[in-house]
């Protein structure tokens, strides 16, 4: 059960996460013929995700240092708030060539997907299966499926509320599960309102923002 429910959290993670980099994926090919797109988009997909495996495994062995846990967990509750107040853009330069593209989507990849990338760690516990599987599951996902998912979060905002819980959710258990923070933690009840504490206070904090900067806008346009 605990398996299949932080699988379920690095699928939820990932499409919450990687929904935007779909986009680049899109934009980095919009130059070419058509019949280059569908080859760009595999090989540039081909190439990013296997740069971000090799990162989220070396994340998951770094997370095994002393301390890294908490200051993972700690950044990464910053990173589901900026989930819930942000408006991402995409300038992303179109490839000239097949070549380009790819190096494009490749880059881009790397750069947009260090939060992806620290959060899936933290949610497979130090399981590299869970983190391939996880991928496996998700990025096919993510790249075929990339226009349905991003228009579901324009329609059902609630999706990125949702996946900003689950990050919120995971950034505590890395903070509860770091060796030298457990004497705080000893008693279970204490632990799980600690993690409910985090999730509520990242979504609450996030909501309230995004209503006030809402507000601000259309007193703005009135």
């Amino acid at each position: 059960m605990e398996f299949l429910t932080a699988l379920l959290a690095i699928v939820m993670i990932d499409l919450v996460l990687a929904g935007d980099n779909a986009i680049v994926i899109g934009l980095a090919a919009r130059n070419l013929p058509k019949e280059k797109q569908k080859t760009v988009i595999l090989w540039g997909t081909v190439g990013a995700v296997f740069i971000r495996v090799l990162a989220t495994i070396a994340v998951v062995w770094l997370l095994k240092v002393p301390g890294l846990l908490l200051v993972g967990g700690v950044l990464l509750i910053w990173i589901a708030y900026k989930l819930l107040v942000e408006e991402k853009g995409h300038d992303v330069k179109a490839g000239e060539n097949t070549w380009a593209a790819i190096r494009t989507i490749i880059i881009a990849d790397a750069a947009m997907g260090l939060d992806n990338v620290l959060a899936v760690a933290g949610a497979a516990h130090g399981s590299i299966l869970l983190v391939i599987l996880g991928l496996a599951i998700s990025v096919p996902i993510v790249v075929w499926g990339s226009t349905i998912i991003i228009k579901w979060m324009e329609r059902y905002p609630i999706i990125i509320t949702i996946g900003a819980g689950i990050l919120a959710w995971t950034a505590s258990k890395m903070i509860v599960g770091e060796p030298f923070m457990k004497p705080f933690f000893g008693n279970d009840i204490l632990k799980y309102c600690f993690e409910l504490l985090v999730v509520a206070a990242v979504v609450g904090a996030g909501v309230l923002k995004k209503r006030k900067s809402i507000k601000k806008e259309e007193l703005a346009m009135e």
